[in-house]
């Protein structure tokens, strides 16, 4: 193999391993019930990490998240009894990956959240997400996390008894 066909594997890997790590995000994020839950989200993130919500409402709601821990603490505050979702299912597509010139793997997503909550009410959530990765020894993680609201409406319901068509 020459140069440039490993250059262009590792890259090819590299997006792969971004692309499990962000389903691995979202996945525990529809299942955030557990200290254990919260745990593997970390794990997901370098130590230095960044979590943060830009743009309004999302840079107030949910800030900003230096380092692992305060990632995880934040995490923690939707893990409760009654639970905080009763329904929560993130969709992503318009995927975008890249390196930049200086090495640095990027990526973007569109988000489509829906979500139900135990004290009432659902929402239908899109967002725009960008996140920064870096290879470490356990796998791909997230440097820089953003998201950023499209949209944010309230929905009536998402299950009703109703006959389809």
């Amino acid at each position: 193999m020459n140069a440039r066909d490993a250059l262009r594997l590792r890259q090819l890997e590299a997006y792969q391993a971004a692309r499990v790590c962000m389903s691995h995000y979202m996945h525990l994020c529809d299942r955030l019930d557990s200290p254990e839950t919260v745990q593997a989200i970390g794990a997901l993130f370098t130590v230095e990490a960044c979590w943060e919500g830009v743009g309004e409402p999302y840079a107030t709601r949910l800030g900003r998240h230096r380092g692992r821990e305060a990632i995880m603490t934040m995490m923690a505050a939707y893990v409760r009894k009654p639970a905080h979702f009763t329904i929560n299912a993130h969709f992503l597509c318009s995927e975008a990956l890249w390196h930049e010139p200086d090495g640095q793997l990027k990526g973007r997503w569109l988000m489509l959240q829906t979500s139900a909550f135990s004290a009432g009410g659902a929402h239908l959530n899109a967002a725009e997400i960008e996140v920064s990765f870096a290879s470490e020894e356990s796998g791909m993680a997230m440097t820089h996390f953003t998201t950023r609201n499209l949209f944010s409406r309230p929905v009536d319901r998402w299950h009703a008894a109703d006959a389809l068509p």
